[in-house]
């Protein structure tokens, strides 16, 4: 997010989500003007005005990360995430996909604690989605609340993040691992996630700038590759699963750059060990802004096991098919995507057509499939793309119903929880 994920970064969608869900928890029953008008936009959510930075720290210069302690909420800054996708298989092959993201956002800067019970300073917002390709339906959920009354909140020891029923939890006293816990009437997740690789920092050792104002970017750390292994439960079926996941932590104040409407963002892992991670920032006249970035990690045991940071002249990435949200919209839906001073050529093909998260501010965000080359070598992977700014919020203002599509193109059914105040 440009903030960014999550940018998935995440998804930065995150500041225009919590922008409804603070107005919902303080001073409405229902979303605010602009966005029941259609007109609420990830840009216009994260425009580059000051205007809400004073008061919070911002991100200027790299700093020191430090573990576990990193891995809690940060509180002088304006908003975080904590962004978990990953792909998962029963023993027989059937594959899911799932992105579970908690957001914390600070109503006001450095405020003292209110009297009230009910007092906050703070509002949290989740997204949970399931993949069942098989199926070839996708499951939405969206969620948000105050952090008063034990209902959401975060702490760094022992490690704990939550919003009423869906957490992320340490198991014990230690840090990992971690069990994340969701769900919803139509799908539940039950996972426990170990570290895998060590973290991963983005950018300029953990700071991830994302235009040329100071201030304008986040601190911004990975775990690529972290075995996961649980149970996805799916009308009423309960299906034993493993495989692997991704996290993004990311935490700051600042905001999209005036000119930039957007991201695309990848998080990919290949069948030889090794992670990819970029983001490209599109603006209003539909260049790619320079400060789009990423990272490539090496497998474990390579001679050299240093991340490489790539800019956005490493990156060729190349749209080859879309496809058309029936809310409105178009997204790049297939890409080439390449890296030379890697050897790297991957294709990048969405697993379903339709994973298009109809939330507070629509975004899609979806389990992929990777097929390519590295120095030589045939690769195959699997991963998560991100996709912002593309959603046509004057077409489709409410969340639709689930129904069934039936041309190839576009046969998911995203269906939605209803959020909880």
């Amino acid at each position: 997010m440009s903030n960014g994920r999550g940018l998935v970064i995440g998804t930065a969608v995150v500041l225009a989500a919590l922008a409804v869900a603070a107005f919902i928890v303080t001073r409405e029953t229902e979303p605010p003007a602009l966005a029941r008008s259609g007109t609420l936009t990830v840009a216009k959510a994260l425009g580059g005005s000051d205007g809400g930075m004073e008061g919070y720290a911002r991100a200027f210069e790299p700093r020191p990360f430090h573990f576990p302690e990193d891995h809690g909420p940060h509180p002088e800054f304006r908003t975080e995430w904590w962004y978990w996708t990953g792909n998962l298989e029963t023993a027989d092959g059937r594959a899911f996909g799932y992105q579970f993201t908690l957001f914390r956002n600070a109503l006001a800067p450095g405020a003292p604690a209110r009297d009230s019970a009910w007092g906050t300073r703070e509002v949290y917002l989740g997204h949970f989605t399931v993949t069942d390709v098989a199926a070839g339906r996708f499951h939405v959920a969206e969620r948000y609340s105050r952090a008063a009354l034990g209902l959401a909140g975060s702490r760094a020891q022992p490690f704990k993040v939550w919003l009423e029923q869906w957490e992320a939890a340490s198991v014990g006293e230690a840090m990992w691992p971690v069990r994340l816990r969701a769900e919803t009437d139509e799908v539940e997740l039950e996972l426990l996630l170990e570290p895998g690789k060590p973290p991963v920092l983005e950018g300029d050792r953990g700071l991830s700038q994302k235009s040329a104002e100071p201030g304008n970017a986040s601190y911004y750390y990975s775990m690529t590759r972290m075995p996961s292994r649980g149970t996805v439960r799916l009308e009423g079926q309960t299906y034993a699963v493993t495989g692997e996941s991704w996290m993004d932590r990311e935490w700051s104040t600042s905001a999209l750059g005036a000119d930039q409407v957007g991201w695309d963002w990848f998080s990919l892992q290949l069948s030889d060990g090794s992670e990819l991670m970029y983001y490209q920032l599109r603006r209003e006249d539909g260049t790619v802004d320079p400060f789009s970035s990423g990272t490539w990690v090496p497998p474990v045991g390579a001679a050299d096991s240093a991340s490489m940071h790539l800019t956005r002249d490493d990156v060729e990435l190349a749209v080859l098919d879309t496809w058309k949200s029936p809310r409105g919209g178009v997204y790049p839906s297939k890409w080439k995507l390449r890296v030379a001073k890697l050897g790297l050529e991957l294709t990048v093909t969405p697993k379903l057509a339709d994973q298009e998260l109809p939330v507070s501010v629509r975004y899609w965000e979806g389990s992929v499939n990777l097929d390519g080359v590295r120095q030589g070598q045939p690769v195959k992977g699997r991963g998560y793309v991100e996709l912002t700014g593309y959603a046509d919020t004057a077409a489709s203002t409410q969340r639709p119903e689930a129904r069934a599509r039936g041309t190839p193109e576009a046969r998911s059914t995203p269906t939605t929880d209803s959020p909880r105040h």
